[in-house]
């Protein structure tokens, strides 16, 4: 069976950004051991780094090139038809108590779960590289900033990380050389890709996440659900602050005052629609700012409360978004955006139901075969995805301290 994730050489000065810090370089060595992979590639966040990785995952098959004239430096993914979504009946707590998991977790002792996975990551990376991804959630000089590394074999988590974390040296040098230091160890691997296999697991006593059997973004890139928001709110809780799905938004009227609005919002209810709102026609001289639209880090300090958007770049559904449901996310995806799960078109360009205009008259759908509107079977996948850098860093909460970013008129 050919291996889905061959291990890469890199040339020199590509991949060995080992960091100084010895807990970091002793875990790391701890799960080589176990995993038993061809190499280590340091990663180091580096514009080489990523040009390399691209060309690299595109000679793979992991990624398709788009059509430069059409997405400009964007690429298409397609992961396995059996891996399309988040798995939360596969998603565990694991506390020493199952009260301590919560009433809307599922609950996994920790020793017997640790056992199982180690069983099943070991030598799962043989034949593999093994990516270290060092990244920090939060702006580089936030209070509330956490420090992760993520250990993964699959160079489209790697692709996948640069885009939402703050991801390389930024980390390094946040996290210093004190080894007792907090910093989340994330440990994934593909396996096969198996169901069967297939497990997300958190240990928040240990600042620890492990996943394997999966490839898909929401189970394998451990900053965003696993450190944001389930171990996040357990930090949270011990060390006074709140890790809390929900939006933030920034309203400046026209007499330049300026308020914030943090919201919890269901899914699929137009929760990202609202945060890159545009004011009305009557509203015209009014900015909307966007801070977050899917995760705030709040805290109460001397009075006022202040919060944070951990994450770096916007991920989210793209079937039913066009420029009339959200010309915002449009124009923001509209180049360097990793597309996962959408039908790709015969001059390179990319659709899905719901965008724009009368679909194309033949185009390969989210599982490699061909399709045109007669079709049967849908051309995206319903949660098909798409990534996008945002490389802002001063989203705070009261603005006295940071300005957020206009998001009309990207």
């Amino acid at each position: 069976m050919k291996d889905i994730a061959p291990a890469i050489s890199p040339p020199n000065g590509i991949g060995d950004a080992k960091p100084t810090n010895q807990a970091v370089l002793d875990w790391v060595q701890d799960v080589a051991r176990l995993a038993q992979p061809e190499n280590i590639f340091w990663c180091d966040g580096s514009e080489g780094e990523k040009d390399f990785l691209l060309e690299q995952a595109s000679r793979d098959d992991v990624l398709i090139k788009l059509n430069d004239e059409k997405v400009p430096r964007s690429y298409l993914h397609r992961s396995n038809p059996n891996d399309v979504a988040r798995v939360e009946q596969f998603t565990f707590i694991c506390t020493p108590t199952k009260e301590e998991a919560g009433p809307t977790n599922n609950w996994s002792e920790p020793g017997e779960t640790y056992a199982k996975l180690h069983g099943l990551l070991k030598g799962a990376m043989r034949g593999r590289t093994m990516f270290v991804i060092p990244y920090i959630m939060g702006p580089r000089d936030s209070p509330l900033t956490k420090v992760g590394f993520e250990i993964t074999d699959s160079i489209y988590v790697v692709l996948s990380m640069r885009i939402m974390t703050r991801m390389g040296a930024v980390a390094v040098e946040r996290l210093g050389n004190d080894p007792a230091a907090e910093w989340n160890r994330g440990v994934h691997s593909l396996l096969d890709v198996d169901p069967t296999r297939r497990f997300i697991c958190h240990f928040p006593q240990d600042n620890a996440i492990i996943s394997v059997g999966s490839g898909y973004g929401g189970n394998v890139l451990l900053s965003k659900k696993c450190l944001a928001l389930r171990i996040g709110s357990y930090l949270a809780q011990k060390q006074g602050w709140m890790a809390e799905h929900m939006l933030i938004l920034g309203v400046e009227s026209p007499e330049g005052r300026k308020h914030y609005v943090v919201a919890a919002f269901p899914s699929a209810c137009g929760k990202t629609n609202f945060a890159m709102l545009i004011p009305p026609q009557h509203f015209k001289d009014w900015k909307i700012t966007t801070v977050g639209d899917d995760i705030a880090w709040m805290q109460i300090r001397n009075g006022r409360l202040y919060a944070v958007n951990p994450e770096n770049g916007y991920f989210g559904v793209v079937p039913g978004t066009s420029y009339k449901s959200n010309p915002n996310a449009m124009k923001s995806i509209a180049h360097d955006t990793l597309y996962t799960n959408v039908a790709l078109t015969d001059d390179g360009d990319v659709w899905w139901e719901g965008k724009n205009g009368a679909p194309p008259a033949h185009a390969i759908d989210w599982r490699g075969n061909d399709w045109t509107p007669p079709s049967k079977e849908k051309a995206a996948h319903p949660n098909s995805r798409r990534r996008r850098a945002d490389q802002r860093d001063h989203f705070w909460w009261p603005p006295q301290r940071y300005d957020a970013a206009r998001v009309s008129g990207l």
